[in-house]
């Protein structure tokens, strides 16, 4: 008893236990962690392996435009930075890899080596490079859990100047243009919005938030979908084009009026 009450008397005795206590938890903080590395390491090794994928797929098909590191040359941009959505929406697309150098890169279907998986590797690469915005998941994009009464409010305030209040597109200068969003899923569009491809600015999530970006979708997604109950829709790009071709169709009806009453007319005389 006496040889105890010393021990605990003694200078060091807390130190002691702190360091027993210290070494307790990390034994069982050790077991717990050591429970879910298997799956850690797994997914560890995934993204390893897409991202050394990745680089040898960016080398062999997007280097000789974008550089070797990513870094940008004199006749594509450096792709440091600009995250592994951007990567997918220009390949998803079809715009990258890029056919021919111009004003914008135009919708096509993808290349042949382009698939699902090739996308994923090489946004992982470029996303390794400085980070950015990341794909978005399902929830992110969902037309059904979007509002598109108010998502129609957003697009009117911050899209149509470009494409148009049905997404149809029209032109912008110096050869650019607003591309129809008809063929744009879900993903692509929430992606054109935080990345800004083209000669479209970036909606962060301050501007915009991911639930408003989530109902601009619903509305762009419905709208596309409902039919021209007066008729031929002529691409729905607005009064312009309607203004034309009733400005031809009608010139064009008054002529042949004419041309018929002057036939009737030499017919009596």
């Amino acid at each position: 008893m006496t040889r105890i009450t010393a021990w605990r008397r003694h200078p060091l005795a807390r130190y002691a236990v702190l360091i027993l206590a210290l070494a307790l938890v990390g034994m069982v903080y050790a077991a717990f962690v050591q429970v879910g590395k298997p799956a850690d390491a797994a997914l560890a090794a995934g993204k390893v392996d897409d991202v050394a994928e990745g680089k040898s797929l960016f080398i062999q098909h997007c280097g000789s435009c974008h550089g070797m590191s990513a870094q940008g040359t004199t006749t594509a941009p450096t792709l440091i930075g600009v995250g592994a959505a951007a990567v997918d929406f220009q390949m998803s697309t079809g715009r990258m890899p890029a056919a021919a150098p111009g004003p914008q890169a135009p919708r096509k279907p993808p290349a042949s080596w382009v698939n699902e998986t090739t996308t994923r590797q090489i946004a992982a690469y470029v996303q390794s490079l400085g980070g950015g915005p990341q794909v978005p998941g399902h929830e992110q994009v969902d037309p059904a859990m979007g509002d598109a009464g108010k998502g129609g409010e957003l697009f009117r305030a911050n899209c149509i100047q470009c494409h148009n209040w049905a997404g149809a597109g029209g032109a912008l200068t110096q050869g650019k243009y607003a591309p129809n969003l008809n063929s744009s899923t879900p993903t692509q569009i929430y992606e054109a919005m935080i990345t800004g491809p083209q000669a479209m600015p970036v909606f962060n999530d301050t501007t915009i938030t991911p639930e408003e970006k989530r109902s601009m979708i619903a509305y762009i997604t419905q709208v596309r979908e409902q039919r021209d109950p007066g008729g031929f829709g002529l691409g729905r790009i607005g009064p312009v084009t309607e203004g034309l071709v009733a400005f031809v169709v009608g010139i064009a009806a008054l002529v042949l009026a004419a041309i018929w009453i002057t036939a009737k007319k030499r017919q009596k005389s």
